[in-house]
């Protein structure tokens, strides 16, 4: 059983989500709160495998919450889920930075708001590479210039080309077929890259990859 927090200010919005979850026989919600104080309480309390966050609440506000639960490594196994009104909010980039798996904005569909839950409690970003692409071109380009890293020395050759093309945006499937790999081999090298920088998942991934200038926005040519 999936299990899952609602932060949300709206309490109309909540009422529509937990409706959504709890119909599924594989989701439950545990817990809805209405700002981000209360989201990292209960999400201490309670461990939930996803909490879905909205950006923007008063008080503490989702991006605040999403960095306490990202720096508590007692919440390693809570997996944040950025709720957005905007598919490039401002603050979408520093949240995924700061540990969220992915984003989606309010008006998804029903059937993809599901499936993004289950992607997320895999323990998997929920970046489509389309969505990877863009949201790097919107933010990247605001970025200052890459700070030095010794990051990557932990990374043998092929790990950091893998990691590149992940910052590029592209699948396990896609980095297979441009380095003439199995998806199987991609993705451990992609999981064993993970583990040696300690990082979350793909999402801080590809975060990581442009703040060490592994891959350079278009403007730093």
């Amino acid at each position: 059983m999936i299990r899952v927090l609602l932060a949300d200010d709206q309490a109309l919005v909540r009422a529509g989500f937990r409706s959504l979850l709890n119909a599924e026989d594989d989701i439950t919600v545990v817990g809805e709160v209405a700002d981000g104080a209360e989201a990292v309480a209960v999400a201490r309390a309670e461990k939930p495998d996803v909490v879905l966050m909205d950006i923007r609440m008063p008080g503490t506000d989702g991006l605040e919450a999403t960095r306490q639960i990202g720096a508590d490594e007692a919440l390693s196994g809570v997996h944040v889920v950025i709720l957005t009104t905007f598919d490039l909010d401002e603050y979408v980039f520093e949240a995924l930075r700061v540990g969220a798996s992915g984003f989606l904005v309010k008006d998804t569909e029903p059937v993809e708001l599901l499936q993004a839950v289950r992607v997320v409690a895999r323990g998997d970003a929920l970046l489509s590479p389309g969505v990877t692409r863009r949201l790097v071109a919107e933010f990247a380009t605001r970025s200052r210039q890459p700070h030095a890293s010794k990051e990557l020395d932990v990374l043998t050759d092929r790990e950091k080309e893998i990691v590149a093309l992940v910052g590029e945006g592209l699948s396990n499937d896609e980095i297979a077929a441009r380095l003439v790999l199995s998806p199987a081999t991609a993705k451990t090298h992609v999981s064993r890259a993970m583990v040696k920088l300690g990082v979350r998942d793909r999402a801080q991934l590809v975060v990581l990859a442009y703040q060490t200038g592994l891959v350079r926005p278009g403007w730093l040519g």
